[in-house]
């Protein structure tokens, strides 16, 4: 019985093959218009569309087709419309340089957006000049790949994001690079996806934001030079593997903002040259091992709503500070890591410290609270003070500790 029904099923994909159309447009073909091509179709056809520019008011794939171009032709917005609207599941959209989308505070006009829609494939397009690039409401299945994203935008206000996904489910976000709009990545109420192997940078505010997203994975990413690295709010699930938080300077910048994550696993990630690198608030039950934190102001700045996190198997170095907090209290584990400002000793050689490490320095303290004393860095008067606390600690969490510092970093 079974034989039967896959018998009968690859019978009817070859006839649903065999009957599909491929239609063809541009000046030299007999059809000129890329959406009298789709009115024309049926599901299971192919639209090839030649190179050169086509304007119109708004694409709209209602069928599931293929929508391919040939030498990226050019779709036009006219700074007014939203240049292709997807409506339909099966869709594919391959090819394409789409510019010049309308903007609107109300509509979130897009490049290309796709509604209530499966399975939707947007692969190998170029996006210049759009308010948002491209836009997924409650998208399921879909595949955003090999795209190149770029905005111009000075302000936030003028411009939408990269990629934006909302109430989605199931998407996956593959080796897209984006530039230059507000953020990068946006990801709202989405869950069980994948961003993978994505370049993110020069963004306005965030390279990657998301809120709501449970149980996502984001793996060999880069987020660089953006206003802020990545913001990660109200998230529980969240695997974060291999990617790099890079060159995020400011007052308030970080290479990865976390506030209210829990049940989440940081792995291999490199933080170079942030202000903070990991800014933590309200996150629980989370492991952050083997990343590398090198030259950043502060490499993590922990408040005291945080519990329960594990920080082991990690590289400090180069940086202004290792640690902050702003509690006494210590309700976190920090074991097993390398510091390069660890000053101990290894009499038995085993590879860790025999004194423990206490990562929290007085003035990184006194600097929070007192930015303008920020003129004494690197004064002996700092440096006294500093070796004198972690002597007789009287200020900084005396808890707060590494009781098995390595000696040498790790390979990672």
């Amino acid at each position: 019985m079974k034989i039967f029904y896959t018998t009968c099923l690859l019978l009817l994909s070859l006839s649903f093959r065999a009957s599909a159309t491929i239609w063809k447009v541009g000046k030299q073909q007999n059809i000129y218009s890329i959406q009298q091509a789709i009115d024309m179709s049926k599901n299971g056809d192919t639209i090839l569309v030649d190179a050169g520019i086509y304007f119109g008011k708004n694409i709209t794939v209602n069928k599931s087709i293929v929508l391919k171009g040939i030498n990226h032709p050019r779709l036009d917005g006219e700074k007014k419309y939203e240049i292709i609207s997807v409506k339909a599941n099966y869709v594919i959209v391959d090819g394409f340089k789409l510019q010049h989308s309308g903007s609107s505070g109300m509509d979130d006009l897009a490049a290309i957006k796709i509604y209530n829609s499966r399975d939707v494939v947007i692969r190998n397009n170029i996006l210049d000049d759009n308010f948002f690039g491209i836009y997924t409401q409650y998208g399921t299945n879909c595949t955003i790949a090999n795209n190149q994203i770029h905005a111009a935008g000075n302000a936030e206000l003028q411009n939408g994001n990269g990629i934006h996904c909302w109430k989605s489910d199931s998407m996956r976000i593959i080796a897209n690079k984006v530039s230059g709009h507000r953020d990068g990545i946006y990801f709202e109420f989405v869950t069980n996806s994948i961003i993978w192997r994505n370049i993110s940078e020069n963004n306005i505010r965030y390279g990657l934001h998301f809120m709501f997203s449970h149980n996502n994975a984001y793996i060999s990413n880069i987020f660089s030079h953006n206003g802020a690295g990545v913001a990660v709010m109200y998230t529980h699930g969240m695997k974060m593997y291999n990617n790099i938080f890079e060159e995020s300077w400011g007052d308030a910048a970080f290479g990865l903002l976390m506030k209210d994550i829990s049940d989440s696993y940081i792995r291999g990630n490199r933080f170079i040259r942030n202000t903070s690198g990991i800014y933590m608030e309200g996150s629980s039950r989370i492991v952050m091992e083997k990343n590398i934190f090198q030259n950043n102001g502060w490499a993590i700045k922990m408040q005291g709503s945080c519990d329960d996190n594990t920080v082991l198997y990690n590289n400090f170095s180069g940086n202004t500070f290792d640690i902050s907090t702003n509690s006494e209290l210590v309700l976190n584990l920090f074991n097993n890591n390398y510091w390069d400002k660890y000053e101990g000793y290894d009499l038995n050689r085993d590879g860790k410290g025999d004194v423990p490490y206490r990562p929290v320095s007085l003035y990184s303290m006194i600097i929070d609270k007192n930015p303008a004393t920020a003129i004494l860095f690197r004064s002996m008067i700092v440096t006294l003070m500093d070796k004198s606390e972690k002597v007789f600690p009287s200020m900084i969490p005396v808890d707060l500790q590494d009781k098995f510092p390595h000696m040498k970093p790790f390979p990672l």
